[in-house]
């Protein structure tokens, strides 16, 4: 099992979120669980559909980490 790091990001409108790993794999959502959930959604079809095609499935090289800085 891979985990996928997802950044999530407020819209005007709502939601999106993507991940650094999976190219073109996106989702939005009304609110931050929908997006997360329609993201879950998402990588699960994107890999599906690269498996399909025989393709080589991403290994997850991604992190974050947050920074404090005084302003």
């Amino acid at each position: 099992m891979n985990r996928y790091l997802i950044v999530v990001e407020e819209t005007k409108t709502g939601f999106s979120a993507y991940s650094p790993d999976l190219d073109g794999c996106i989702a939005t959502g009304a609110n931050r669980d929908e997006v997360e959930q329609k993201m879950k959604e998402a990588i699960k079809f994107h890999l599906e559909g690269l498996k399909e095609e025989h393709l080589t499935i991403p290994t997850p090289h991604s992190f974050s980490t947050y920074l404090e800085i005084s302003a």
